[in-house]
């Protein structure tokens, strides 16, 4: 059983999201929160598998509070909720390590989806709309060339498989896509982490285009 905090000031959004999910078996609300310290205290005390986190809150907003709990241990997946016309705290939401976004308008479907996958950690949460997220702030600042400079660590198989992990591609996608056992890949993505200095698949992804690794020109949305 998968067990979620609802983080968001708006009680008519967290009743929405309780009702949603509560008719999925696999998945139970254990609590709700609305504002960024209460989901920290929330999260202390509940330890949920996964915090859907408002960007926007009072008191304490949705990124600080997310770079609160991700610093833990042993922490909830922290899948960030943001609005249709791109908030500017994605990016700072990006840096306090978030593990996955959705937009605030996304589907029934992609919010459960969405949820079940960022506890997995296999694959990126919505990868269209990260990937749009990413190139959209991306382009609004220099690449980070001293970063860049970890990629001359990588292996040619490495680096094919990581612009394939900032498509969105899951590491069964990959494995079809390079003709590797998905176990393979996965040793080729741990691998990856390690050399680039990052947590996660996801952050793998934000280090490829805060670089200039990923174009940011492309829209593969």
């Amino acid at each position: 059983m998968i067990r979620v905090l609802l983080a968001d000031d708006d009680a008519l959004v967290r009743s929405g999201l309780r009702a949603l999910l509560a008719a999925e078996e696999d998945l139970t609300v254990v609590g709700e929160a609305a504002d960024g310290r209460e989901a920290i205290e929330r999260a202390r005390a509940l330890r949920p598998d996964v915090v859907l986190m408002d960007v926007r809150m009072p008191r304490l907003d949705g990124v600080r509070a997310t770079r609160e709990i991700v610093s833990w241990p042993h922490r909830p997946r922290v899948l960030v909720l943001t609005t249709f016309d791109l908030d500017e705290v994605v990016d700072d939401a990006l840096d306090a390590g978030a593990d996955g976004f959705l937009l605030k308008r996304a589907t029934p479907e992609q919010l459960i989806d969405g949820s079940r996958t960022v506890v997995a950690g296999d694959a990126l949460v919505a990868p269209a709309v990260t990937r749009r997220l990413l190139v959209a702030y991306a382009g609004r600042r220099p690449p980070d060339r001293e970063r860049l400079r970890r990629a001359a660590h990588l292996t040619d198989r490495e680096v094919e498989i990581l612009r394939a992990l900032a498509e969105g591609l899951s590491n069964a996608e990959i494995a079809g896509r390079v003709y590797l056992a998905p176990e393979t890949v996965k040793t080729h993505v741990k691998s990856i982490l390690g050399k680039l200095g990052v947590r996660d698949r996801t952050q793998a992804v934000v280090w490829a285009y805060r670089t200039g690794f990923a174009g940011g020109d492309r829209d593969d949305a």
